[in-house]
């Protein structure tokens, strides 16, 4: 099994997302007590959010690549930046270190290729709706469309991710908010959604739209377990067992 490395803390609540996630999927897929090996590094989201209100992103580049460092030297064999938003350093992070980090943007995108959506609505943080690293990303690599909202839903959705998903609180005036937020982007020809935060699925999920919804802390977190067991599969696939992993 490969080491998954984790920046995680960005948020905490979001970190813990992924944490169970891997575990419950190699548990899953190996049965028993099996469990995900995972190296895990947690930063202070008030001083990353800092850096990110002063637009200071190349100091963020440097912490960051220094936190994925330190899991490369603590064995990782990839690196996850636990957070959407935080991959617009991902180029500066993965120049730091010599193991694969696994962008974000790139295993959303294939999930929503290959479900055959061609324009996502893309639900994140301000930084994420309108800078172009991740948007530019998807649209280049595959094809897509990627619709936002407009400028007053933009700034509920950042709002309630960190006033409230960010701080553990959950309310339902929230997720009807987010569900007439979904309903203008279908409206303007949106023919998906992608949970482009990580925090976004505490408060919504596919089954609260009709149309197809990519929770990106989910799809994240499940590349990185596909890859950890790769050896595993290989291994079995070399001695001619069925293998029992899905």
């Amino acid at each position: 099994m490969k080491r998954i490395g984790m920046i995680g803390g960005m948020s905490w609540e979001s970190t813990a997302v992924y944490y169970r996630r891997v575990n419950e999927q190699v548990r899953e897929a190996l049965g028993g007590l099996n469990s995900a090996d995972v190296v895990l590094r947690s930063v202070n989201f008030h001083d990353i959010v800092t850096l990110q209100k002063l637009g200071a992103w190349e100091q963020a580049a440097g912490e960051l690549s220094k936190v994925a460092k330190e899991l490369e030297q603590a064995g990782a064999d990839m690196i996850l930046i636990c957070t959407n938003t935080m991959h617009l350093l991902a180029d500066e992070v993965q120049a730091s270190v010599g193991v694969p980090l696994i962008h974000i943007a790139d295993v959303t995108g294939e999930a929503i290729a290959e479900a055959g959506c061609r324009r996502p609505l893309l639900l994140a943080t301000r930084y994420t709706m309108e800078q172009d690293f991740y948007r530019k990303r998807m649209e280049e690599n595959f094809g897509f469309e990627v619709l936002i909202p407009d400028a007053d839903d933009r700034q509920d959705v950042h709002d309630i991710i960190f006033g409230e998903l960010c701080c553990g609180v959950v309310k339902d005036s929230s997720h009807r908010r987010y569900k007439e937020i979904v309903e203008k982007g279908k409206a303007a020809g949106a023919d998906s959604v992608i949970l482009g935060c990580t925090e976004i699925g505490l408060l919504v999920s596919a089954a609260d739209f009709d149309i197809p919804t990519f929770d990106s802390t989910l799809l994240h977190a499940d590349a990185a377990v596909g890859i950890s067991l790769e050896p595993i599969r290989s291994a079995r696939g070399e001695m001619g067992l069925a293998a029992p992993i899905h």
